[in-house]
């Protein structure tokens, strides 16, 4: 398994990404292909003896910034993203992921590798954590304005993705609205509620936002809109409160009292809610394992980046959306 990294993408790269890549080398048994510009990677990569031997670099000498036009990336074909992209479109990896222009990867992606025939958008797919364990939000941000196929769509995904890649049998999807009754919504929700309930998922119905985190459901369908602000919401509310107890302990306790409890049970916390714990969100849909990552992440975001790509190849993820949607076109017949 070859999976290519756009180290030059990231708020922090190439250094973060790079020590990423070569955490995720020595953890993971797949071959990562580095691409970047070759004399910025090698200065964060040990002495070739001491290097380890499933990491090579692939020379791209562009680089897209944060804040270039999304569109504008596809006519830099010797950009790292580009690079990076094309190698799962040539089938020279399997999947990509990058910290970089999110915008960028989103086009490339649809470009280069192209959506799987029968579905009609893509998705994000971004980690969550509840009481139950792991699941899933999608879509996290790809698609600001759906239509009810869309999330209808998005829910079999979903599904897949759980299945396979996190290993949850059964998945229970739910759609994300402002009540539980079947006619509670909007226009959007009330008629992609009829096409889930057709879906071959698990389909349990409407969830308030609160059910995405109290274990009711392991996978909740959105439109990119109402998914990003649910998601990004729930990230600044567990950093506020897991920093807020902080303080608090920090006044109430003396300094080496504190300093155990925040490293020992806080700490644990702190890696629960972290997202660098959980790398990176997969852009559903496409025909290749493509992985978003935070601009923020660090090393160990990285890593685990990487080791969510592996998991959806392992797990057959794209194979496996591709024989549901020849189903699906199958029985519409």
């Amino acid at each position: 398994m070859v999976i290519a990294v756009d180290t030059m993408g990231g708020d922090f790269a190439p250094q973060a990404i790079v020590k990423g890549a070569l955490r995720g080398a020595k953890q993971l048994p797949v071959q990562i292909a580095l691409v970047g510009r070759s004399e910025e990677i090698e200065k964060h990569l040990p002495d070739s003896a001491q290097r380890p031997s499933n990491l090579r670099i692939v020379a791209a000498s562009d680089v897209i910034a944060m804040d270039a036009e999304p569109t504008g990336a596809l006519r830099r074909p010797e950009s790292s993203l580009f690079v990076a992209v094309d190698m799962v479109r040539n089938q020279e990896a399997q999947a990509v992921v990058s910290a970089g222009n999110s915008g960028a990867l989103l086009a490339l992606a649809h470009a280069r590798v192209g959506v799987i025939e029968g579905l009609r958008r893509a998705g994000i797919a971004a980690p969550v954590i509840s009481r139950r364990g792991p699941g899933i939000i999608i879509d996290a941000g790809a698609n600001a304005d759906c239509q009810p196929i869309h999330l209808a769509q998005f829910g079999l995904m979903g599904s897949i993705y759980a299945e396979y890649a996190l290993d949850i049998r059964e998945p229970r999807v739910g759609l994300l609205s402002i009540g539980s009754e079947p006619s509670k919504g909007n226009s959007l929700t009330r008629k992609a509620f009829d096409m889930l309930t057709a879906m071959p998922i698990n389909f349990v119905g409407n969830i308030e936002a609160d059910g995405i985190f109290n274990g009711q459901v392991d996978v909740t369908v959105a439109d990119g809109f109402a998914g990003n602000v649910a998601l990004k919401t729930a990230e600044a509310m567990a950093h506020f409160v897991m920093d807020d107890l902080d303080n608090c302990l920090r006044d109430a306790l003396n300094g080496k009292l504190a300093e155990f409890l925040m490293t020992s049970k806080l700490g644990s916390l702190h890696r629960r809610y972290d997202y660098a714990s959980y790398g990176g969100a997969l852009l559903l849909g496409v025909r290749g394992i493509v992985v978003v990552s935070h601009g923020r992440s660090d090393s160990r975001a990285i890593a685990s980046a990487i080791e969510v790509a592996q998991r959806a190849v392992e797990g057959g993820v794209v194979k496996h959306l591709e024989q549901a949607c020849q189903q699906l076109a199958v029985n519409a017949n």
